[in-house]
């Protein structure tokens, strides 16, 4: 059913690049804060007091595998949110996140973690990082099938949600979506709720990306069809040895987890908690 539901829902053509920003993204606010240089090979956002900036793919993604490498704004960062996520669009959008919380010097990033369906979240996992997001870029991916949402940091996977729609639950898969990233001051909440201010005396901000692939299905006019069967994230789960890798991550860096959370929900946990 998954796979017919599939090719019926419009049309769509299997992609697998190895991209360029120029020929894949759009920038799209920023007033030149937000930069395309070697040759399409590398991706700059800024921030400073006037302004963040962002990026959006031209591209519409129902589902595959997508993969960025990011360096995060190094130094003290506190108040800058580095946002990286799929999203459509209106009040009924489904939306995978990656954001990025800055930190004091010498203070980890907060990697924050969610998802939507159908205009819901409220899904928040947040990690440490084992490693400084600032030295160096690290590759960032989402793994998004009709079973599946996976995140993952350098190869190992963080977080995994369940397709439990026969167990009521929502789960994107109807609506394509578009990547989207920016920085911006999120200072009212980003740094320890909001305690630690922007210190605009360190602007501008920069974060950097490069590396982009996508392995996934395009929304595409005219009439090909998505074959999702002859790549292997269509099918793809966690097997035993990724399990433990992300019981690993979890164990050690996870830092927030929404369904062990009862104080934010007194009339109960989201039901998918309770779900192996």
């Amino acid at each position: 059913m998954a796979m017919r539901f599939f090719l019926l829902a419009c049309s769509l053509v299997a992609v697998a690049s190895a991209g360029n920003f120029y020929q894949d993204f759009d920038i799209t606010w920023g007033d030149g804060r937000a930069k395309i240089l070697n040759n399409g090979h590398l991706l700059t956002l800024s921030l400073d007091k006037a302004s963040g900036s962002g990026f959006q793919s031209k591209n519409e993604y129902l589902f595959g595998k997508i993969d960025m490498q990011i360096k995060l704004v190094p130094g003290n960062s506190a108040g800058t949110v580095t946002a990286y996520y799929l999203s459509s669009q209106g009040p009924t959008h489904d939306e995978i996140d990656f954001e990025f919380l800055g930190n004091l010097s010498g203070d980890p990033y907060t990697l924050h973690t969610n998802v939507f369906t159908q205009g819901k979240g409220n899904r928040e996992m947040q990690f440490k990082l084992w490693f400084d997001p600032t030295k160096d870029f690290h590759t960032y991916s989402i793994l998004w099938n009709p079973r599946h949402i996976i995140f993952m940091v350098d190869g190992t996977p963080i977080r995994d949600f369940k397709n439990l729609e026969s167990r009521g639950i929502a789960f994107p898969k109807n609506q394509p979506m578009r990547i989207y990233s920016s920085l911006w001051n999120a200072e009212d909440w980003a740094t320890r709720g909001g305690l630690i201010k922007t210190d605009w005396t360190k602007a501008p901000f920069v974060a950097s990306y490069r590396n982009f692939n996508a392995n996934a299905c395009i929304k595409a006019s005219g009439r090909s069809s998505c074959t999702p069967a002859k790549s292997g994230w269509w099918n793809q789960e966690l097997d035993s040895a990724s399990h433990a890798r992300m019981r690993w991550a979890q164990k050690n860096y996870m830092i927030y987890n929404y369904c062990n959370d009862v104080n934010r929900f007194p009339q109960g946990l989201p039901p998918e908690c309770s779900i192996a």
